[in-house]
């Protein structure tokens, strides 16, 4: 991954560079922004330029001993931890035991120019309906690692991918690591969501916040990519609000949103009915999915509350909403107004961070519907 490679953040690019060539590189960053944005993207080419013998004032030269080493991710002094899922039985415990299809994986990712999320690795993995984790065991051997001399990097980088997903046990045997690494050691960690990372970990950490891709750049990107007409591409640049990943899925898999979107109906029409027949229905067929997809689900409907908030306050001209979902929500959105907006929001998000903490999905739909019922019902204008 180079630099050349993330879609616009010219900002960013320029700081990482002149940090990288005055020797001023934080032990530990973390890097917070989207999945979208390309924040993944934007360290790894950091993490490359650090070590390129022969870099430029804009890139890694892509030629050196140090980038051939990057181009196959299997540099001697550059370390990855990730989520992933542990089977015992076959002897996949730490990600040292999956490395060989994590590289397969990115080499695909950064061969195809693609943007990726959690939902990209596990379905790599054909593991969609598990929750991946960053296992206890692997902070013995994160410590084994930064114990070692470093080989012939001028950084030791030590790339930990989604930190909040590390098990607590893990995350606190790492604190002194990422308190005091050993010398030309640069922790970098990429994170989507760090308000669920462990509060210690960032306040030894550095924070550099990676913003939505500008307009006119995503807009570029998407006219080579995908050959469509400019119009279209300013349209999904618009709906997909700076990221390149909702933007690739608007384009490739608009069925997810009618789905979710048919979903979502029947979460409100069963709150408003008080039909808890429905409700026990619609509870059993939303366990039937992953908990990713199901994740998902909540995700775009708080988005979709949010919109229908907006819409309610007179601003179309600031919706984000597909054709489809347009209108439906002229109907709908009187019932989302400063009278329920927030109750509905939390409830929302509380099930989201439930299905993720493995609750069984079941009760956690059929709570959800019937809480809709008093929040919907009789609070619209």
């Amino acid at each position: 991954m180079f630099f050349r490679d993330v879609i616009g953040q010219d900002s960013s690019k320029q700081y990482l560079r002149e940090a990288a060539r005055s020797g001023r590189v934080p032990h530990a960053q973390m890097f917070c922004g989207d999945d979208g944005a390309g924040t993944f993207q934007l360290a790894m080419a950091y993490a490359r330029y650090l070590n390129c013998t022969a870099r430029t004032d804009t890139d890694s030269c892509g030629k050196c001993p140090s980038c051939i080493k990057y181009n196959e991710l299997a540099h001697p002094d550059l370390h990855f931890v990730f989520p992933m899922i542990a089977d015992k039985k076959k002897k996949r415990e730490t990600c040292d035991d999956v490395l060989a299809d994590w590289r397969s994986f990115l080499k695909k990712q950064i061969r195809e120019r693609a943007y990726f999320n959690i939902d990209t690795w596990l379905g790599f993995l054909e593991a969609d309906n598990k929750q991946a984790l960053i296992y206890s065991a692997e902070s013995d051997r994160i410590i084994h690692k930064m114990n070692l001399r470093i080989y012939e990097a001028a950084y030791r980088v030590l790339f930990i991918w989604m930190p909040e997903r590390m098990h607590p046990t893990c995350a606190n045997k790492l604190l002194k690591i990422i308190e005091e690494p050993a010398a030309n050691t640069a922790i970098l960690m990429v994170t989507g969501n760090h308000n669920m990372v462990l509060g210690t970990i960032c306040s030894r950490s550095q924070p550099f916040e990676v913003r939505q891709i500008e307009p006119e750049a995503l807009v570029s990107r998407l006219v080579e990519a995908f050959r469509i007409d400019e119009a279209d591409a300013r349209r999904i640049t618009h709906l997909s609000q700076g990221s390149y990943l909702k933007a690739t899925e608007l384009l490739t898999v608009e069925n997810d949103d009618k789905f979710y979107l048919g979903c979502f109906k029947l979460l409100m029409r069963n709150g408003w009915s008080k039909d808890i027949t429905a409700m026990k229905a619609f509870a059993d067929n939303m366990a039937t999915l992953t908990r990713e997809r199901q994740k998902s689900f909540l995700s775009y409907s708080q988005r979709l509350v949010r919109e229908n908030f907006v819409l309610c306050l007179g601003e179309p001209a600031l919706n984000y909403l597909n054709g489809e979902e347009a209108d439906f929500s002229k109907n709908f959105s009187p019932y989302i107004n400063e009278r329920n907006i927030v109750d509905i929001m939390n409830e929302l998000a509380l099930g989201e961070e439930h299905v993720g903490r493995n609750v069984n999905s079941k009760m956690v739909f059929f709570d959800l519907s019937m809480r809709m019922t008093s929040l919907v019902r009789g609070r619209n204008r």
